[in-house]
């Protein structure tokens, strides 16, 4: 049942000085048909890992319907009907060229660019990124054109790898051949992005702020029950769905402050970011997927690490860190310990995709309304080859894209292929992009 009240797409719940923009509703139905060809909007992102992959334990043998997956895949199982996984995509502007070593700065810098990034450590040069050329054509569309996302190192200047800039190993998105977009690494300042609570505030200002903290929901609850008033069932379960997973994440917020405050100050602990890596990585995207159903953003990216991340899983008893792991050597048990780490990555990954299945857009989920890339710049951390890159895109973008499938392509097929299909779909067509030769056969069998 839809009520005869329409409501604009961008609207609001207000007080205090406070606005919560408003999940897509069924009584947006109308302002979504004038704006959007009645339809809802698709968001395009990318996932990225560092280090490569054992790619042992992550390629498929086989092409076609999606049928038992390798076992780093495994926690997708749920979502086979949902994915796609790519075989053969090459950045070949990750390789080394006439550069000589720098695979780890070269891969992450040509992951979104498509250039071969400058062997410098000052003098900084790569390519606008595909999700800003999206960002600069559809992002008047919504509060943030894009949104930037990480959880380690935010260093942006010095050496991070054989001469090149750290700029290149700690950043996806780049707005101009210049300018890199560092992403958000505090789950605080993240909250305080999206919801405008005092960003600029010292820690030691917001610690005492925070001692009388309300919900941001109190400050609303007014106009909660006005709106309410005039929803019918299905857009007042939606609502309070989406205002749940606003308090949820304060209540995370909350216990990660806390936690923060037993740990040895004399560490070099970023303020209000978990200790521990799933609750960061729930943090975070529990927060993006509520940027997603409140159309804040169509457009982000998350480095889940940096390239070359020299973080430890003691979480998992393994103390050693990623990349050095990553240089096995072909020893079994350091191989072991790899698959564990990228298999551990997928498992947070999943959990954050069966929440975006779970949530209702019209009759589509928001993860069919999507199209978000979970991959790495490198194949095999070992060997630093660029070939065959692990990608796997979840979602059906708004129904262009039929899932359920591993898609072989031709050897050396630039991923900029694949970007330039995704572009496509969120609306902004361009003849090419960076080294692609085309758009990407066999996304849609429609």
């Amino acid at each position: 049942m839809i009520t005869n009240k329409v409501l604009a797409r961008r609207s609001f719940l207000r007080g205090l000085g406070t606005a919560i923009a408003l999940p897509v509703l069924d009584a947006m139905a109308p302002a979504f048909a004038s704006q959007l060809p009645g339809k809802t909007p698709i968001r395009m992102g990318f996932v990225y890992v560092p280090n490569g992959m054992d790619i042992r334990n992550w390629n498929l043998d086989y092409e076609g319907k999606l049928g038992k997956l390798s076992r780093i895949m495994s926690p997708l199982e749920p979502f086979k009907d949902d994915m796609t996984v790519f075989g053969n995509l090459t950045q070949n502007n990750g390789r080394a060229l006439l550069d000589g070593a720098g695979d780890h700065g070269r891969c992450a810098g040509a992951y979104l660019t498509g250039v071969h990034v400058k062997k410098s450590a000052a003098d900084i040069h790569s390519g606008i990124s595909c999700d800003q050329i999206v960002a600069n054509k559809i992002g008047s569309q919504t509060r943030f054109p894009s949104l930037e996302l990480g959880m380690d190192d935010a260093r942006q200047a010095g050496d991070c790898d054989s001469g090149y800039s750290c700029a290149y190993t700690n950043n996806l998105a780049w707005r101009s051949e210049t300018q890199p977009l560092p992403p958000i690494l505090d789950p605080r300042a993240l909250f305080e992005r999206l919801f405008g609570a005092d960003a600029g505030l010292t820690p030691e200002q917001r610690g005492r702020r925070n001692k009388f903290r309300r919900s941001i929901l109190d400050f609303v609850s007014d106009d909660t029950r006005k709106l309410e008033s005039n929803l019918g069932p299905t857009d007042r379960r939606k609502l309070d769905e989406y205002l749940s997973s606003i308090r949820e994440v304060e209540r995370m917020l909350d216990r990660a402050e806390k936690d923060n405050a037993q740990i040895d100050p004399h560490m070099p602990k970023p303020y209000g970011v978990p200790a521990d890596f799933a609750e960061h990585f729930k943090l975070m995207t529990d927060m993006m997927t509520i940027a997603m159903q409140a159309d804040l953003s169509r457009v982000f990216t998350f480095m889940v690490t940096r390239e070359g991340s020299l973080r430890s899983y003691r979480e998992l008893g393994i103390p050693d860190g990623h990349h050095p792991l990553t240089h096995h050597r072909n020893d079994p048990a350091i191989m072991e310990k790899v698959a564990q780490i990228n298999t551990y990555h997928v498992k947070q990954f999943a959990g954050w995709m069966e929440k975006l299945k779970s949530i209702k857009e019209g009759d589509r989920s928001l993860l069919d309304n999507s199209m978000i890339v979970y991959g790495a710049g490198l194949c095999d951390g070992n060997r630093h080859n660029h070939e065959d890159l692990p990608t796997v895109l979840l979602g059906r973008g708004g129904n262009t894209i039929t899932p359920g499938r591993r898609v072989v392509v031709r050897r050396e097929t630039p991923i900029t292929n694949l970007h330039l299909s995704m572009m496509d779909r969120m609306g902004v067509n361009v003849d090419h992009f960076a080294d692609s030769t085309g758009r990407l056969n066999g996304l849609n069998l429609s």
